[in-house]
């Protein structure tokens, strides 16, 4: 893993596994830019499971404490079992408008560890993102 001095953005060779559908998606499945450079998390799937509609995820970037951007599904070129390819950088992505729909518990943790995504959610607490 490298990280670009300039940016602090991680530059990670990922294995991005075989393409998914969003109901597969998991929080903290990996999010990289169109450059394949890691940019964050994903830290919420926005959708109408009743209209099977894919509005996009809140991506949470890196490095700690980050902040919440949302990536719309136009922006979003592919779902990989093992991280998100966006179309786009992440300068390309907005604050999320709304708070979105809850989140669901047991939703499928993804590869982020343990401690990123608890010290994710105190931040998150602190903040009162949540």
């Amino acid at each position: 893993m490298e990280r670009n001095a300039a940016s602090g953005v991680q530059q990670d060779v990922v294995d991005l596994g075989r393409p998914i559908a969003y109901l597969a998606l998991a929080e903290g499945t990996p999010v990289l830019d169109r450059a394949r450079r890691r940019i964050g998390v994903v830290d919420q799937v926005i959708a109408d499971i009743d209209l099977d509609l894919f509005h996009g995820v809140v991506v949470h970037t890196h490095p700690l404490p980050g902040r919440d951007l949302y990536a719309d599904r136009d922006q979003i070129a592919e779902l990989y079992e093992h991280a998100v390819l966006l179309a786009v950088t992440v300068e390309d992505l907005h604050e999320p408008r709304d708070p979105g729909p809850p989140r669901r518990d047991g939703h499928p943790r993804g590869p982020e560890t343990r401690l990123e995504a608890g010290l994710r959610r105190a931040w998150d607490r602190i903040t009162g993102r949540r």
